[in-house]
């Protein structure tokens, strides 16, 4: 990540909204930003299966029960406003086919793939791309629910609107029973 490119830009928008970056309260916040960019933006540097390869450790499983892991915390920002999606939950289910994740892998392989430009729906596409090449398990479920402020704090206004997605893979996709799983 260019992070000089991004402390100059920064300082360039300031400038375009009529501020002055030499003000005392603005003097670092393009540094800032950028180190905050650097943060928030960590997934933009690896593909999904580099995510599931850094968290891949698994572990053998003793039979094939469901392995459901709900209210995973995670924030992203949409790729047409660059605007924050926040409150956002992430509920994961699979079914193990011999061996386990780490549960602690199920929030960090989350939380990694939020750190892009998303779409709330790819998003769950990519979790659901991420656990079943880290788990070794094609029978993976993802729902996610989330407020983007590109809906509540700008355009409509709308503060109420909380968007849900689904991703059902393998066994998920025919069977309503393991979908009430993530109900």
């Amino acid at each position: 990540m260019d992070t000089k490119a991004i402390e100059m830009h920064i300082r360039g928008i300031l400038e375009a909204l009529g501020e002055d970056p030499e003000r005392e309260g603005l003097r670092e916040t393009p540094q800032r930003v950028a180190r905050m960019m650097e943060e928030v933006f960590e997934g933009i540097a690896y593909s999904n299966h580099d995510i599931a390869q850094m968290f891949g450790k698994t572990f053998e499983a003793a039979d094939d029960t469901a392995v459901v892991m709900k209210d995973i915390t995670v924030f992203s920002h949409c790729e047409h406003h660059m605007a924050l999606m926040y409150d956002m939950t992430v509920d994961v289910a699979y079914i193990p086919k011999g061996r386990v994740l780490g549960l602690s892998k199920i929030a960090r392989i989350c939380d990694m793939a939020a750190k892009r430009l998303q779409l709330q729906e790819r998003l769950g596409s990519d979790i659901a791309e991420i656990i079943a090449e880290a788990s070794g398990s094609p029978d993976v479920g993802v729902v996610i629910k989330g407020c983007h402020s590109c809906m509540t704090a700008r355009g409509i206004r709308n503060a109420a609107a909380k968007t849900v997605t689904k991703t059902w893979r393998g066994e998920f996709r025919n069977d309503p029973e393991l979908r009430k799983l993530l109900d």
